[in-house]
């Protein structure tokens, strides 16, 4: 029988969302969990009377977890079906799109490939920053997370899906990190590009240029610009082993 939800997301998350849970089932078990740890950690029993959610994690949930859950699975992406995968707001600020948003969807056991259940999409402000559009996404996939949780909570019914597709290209970390390798004969518009979407060095990746067999790593733009790429610091010192 249906009675506990795992929810899968951050600290400052997990007592405001399991409080909005709660109301909707009063007699509802919700169990915290950061990490794949945490959900390994549970008995067997506990995942077959069980919902996963998972709420603008990181975290990629293994097939032998959803097979084991009796409920099924799940999550809330801070992006449009249109960008699916890792970091979507970035992606979307280097492709300069004009609209962006927040989907739930069925976990599978391939990334943002699940059936959809609810999509928010809003347009995009010229010149907008990352910070600023994954904050409006945020507030989106918030706003699904209120809309569906009195129905994932309340009882063990999946939830009616969508004539939706996921598009687009998938971003991974590997395509993050590719991007943030810079050529030294890029031109100064696809700098700027790669600068706007992923200069704030997310996850500790900035971007880096390899010259003469150093790495050199871009901290932000100088007051006083001078010759060369401005807003890069030397990452590798001569003791250290260099690149390449």
């Amino acid at each position: 029988m249906f009675d506990t939800i795992i929810l899968l997301t951050g600290p400052t998350e997990q007592a405001v969302l399991a409080s909005v849970l709660r109301k909707a089932n009063p007699r509802l078990t919700v169990l915290a969990a950061a990490a794949l740890a945490d959900i390994d950690a549970l008995p067997p029993d506990v995942l077959a009377r069980a919902r996963l959610i998972g709420f603008v994690t990181a975290v990629v949930v293994p097939k032998r977890v959803l097979d084991a859950l009796g409920y099924g699975a799940y999550n809330f992406h801070p992006g449009p079906p249109h960008y699916p995968g890792w970091l979507p707001a970035h992606f979307a600020i280097y492709d300069e799109a004009s609209e962006f948003g927040a989907t739930v969807h069925v976990m599978l056991e391939r990334v943002d490939a699940g059936p959809i259940v609810g999509v928010e999409r809003f347009s995009i402000a010229p010149r907008i920053g990352v910070a600023e559009l994954e904050q409006l996404a945020y507030v989106e996939t918030a706003r699904l997370f209120w809309k569906f949780a009195p129905a994932l909570a309340a009882g063990g019914e999946p939830l009616e899906t969508l004539p939706v597709q996921w598009g687009g290209r998938k971003s991974t970390r590997r395509m993050h990190a590719h991007m943030c390798e810079l050529s030294p004969d890029i031109s100064e518009a696809e700098l700027q590009r790669r600068l706007d979407a992923f200069g704030a060095g997310h996850f500790g990746v900035k971007p880096t240029v390899t010259l003469h067999g150093r790495r050199f790593a871009y901290v932000g733009p100088e007051p006083e610009p001078k010759a060369g790429f401005a807003g890069l610091a030397v990452v590798e010192q001569p003791h250290l082993k260099r690149a390449g």
